[in-house]
């Protein structure tokens, strides 16, 4: 949340990344992965960058100074640094800010709605060679990433789930019934929707893949689309690369089934195993 109001005071001022980065004797690229949330904030940096920016309000520098404290606080979830890619201890901190999450996931049912025994074969099948402890550990992750989502008052999440997902069977016939049940238990909740992109729509908004936009309280951050690779994630906050993934779920939730639809079609699955 700094690093992309950072991001936006100098852009604000009609400077790039160089001009801030020569100023606090820094590179281009520092500049960037401080605006990107990877790398720690200096306090002393951040002042500098806000003098240069013009933000001379004190109540503005002292809130601004006070997300570098938070922003260099650990979060519950760097104990599990040794198990994650750094890559992804990025979309953590992001997940826990955000209010709402929209996700579009394919080849299998969205981590923040997986069960233990499902998300389990998910690791097992994607690191053959991993100990036990440690994919028990990144289970134990999972699941303390879905408790705010089942607390009252928790944050929005609203999911659309390709039907070829739910019909993949993870982790054998037990398992995975276990997990279509577990999708309608969560889909009665009020802050989580779940629709499911049927395979009669053989084409549709979303071919490119799974992808998450993540919304956050404060009026002033843009959203974030989060794109997860192979070995790696794009994490995109810019308008024009915003846009084109908002419209591509909106069209997705239009044709996607309703939520009565979609508790009608998971509870046929379940019918047939």
């Amino acid at each position: 949340m700094l690093g992309a109001s950072l991001r936006r005071l100098r852009e604000a001022s009609g400077l790039d990344r160089a001009q801030a980065g020569f100023h606090i004797r820094a590179s281009e690229s520092k500049i960037s992965r401080m605006e990107l949330g990877r790398v720690g904030f200096k306090t002393r940096d951040v002042e500098d960058l806000l003098t240069l920016y013009g933000v001379v309000d004190d109540a503005e520098r002292r809130a601004l100074l006070e997300m570098v404290r938070e922003a260099n606080t650990p979060g519950w979830w760097h104990k599990y640094s040794a198990e994650l890619p750094s890559w992804f201890t990025t979309y953590i901190g992001l997940e826990e800010a955000a209010s709402v999450i929209r996700t579009y996931e394919v080849q299998f049912v969205p981590g923040l709605l997986q069960t233990a025994s499902y998300a389990r074969s998910v690791f097992q099948l994607g690191n053959p060679d991993a100990s036990p402890e440690r994919i028990e550990r990144r289970v134990h992750m999972r699941m303390q990433r879905q408790e705010r989502f089942t607390q009252k008052d928790g944050p929005r999440l609203w999911a659309v789930i390709d039907e070829a997902a739910l019909k993949r069977t993870i982790g054998g016939r037990e398992v995975m019934s276990e997990q279509l049940q577990h999708l309608l238990e969560v889909a009665a909740l009020p802050n989580i929707t779940i629709q499911v992109m049927p395979f009669r729509f053989g084409k549709h908004a979303a071919e490119g893949g799974a992808f998450s936009i993540l919304r956050f309280p404060e009026s002033d951050l843009s959203d974030v689309v989060y794109v997860e690779q192979l070995w790696g994630a794009l994490y995109l906050d810019k308008r024009e690369d915003i846009d084109p993934y908002l419209t591509a779920m909106e069209q997705l939730c239009v044709e996607s089934t309703t939520p009565g639809g979609t508790v009608e079609l998971i509870g046929g699955l379940l019918r047939k195993m």
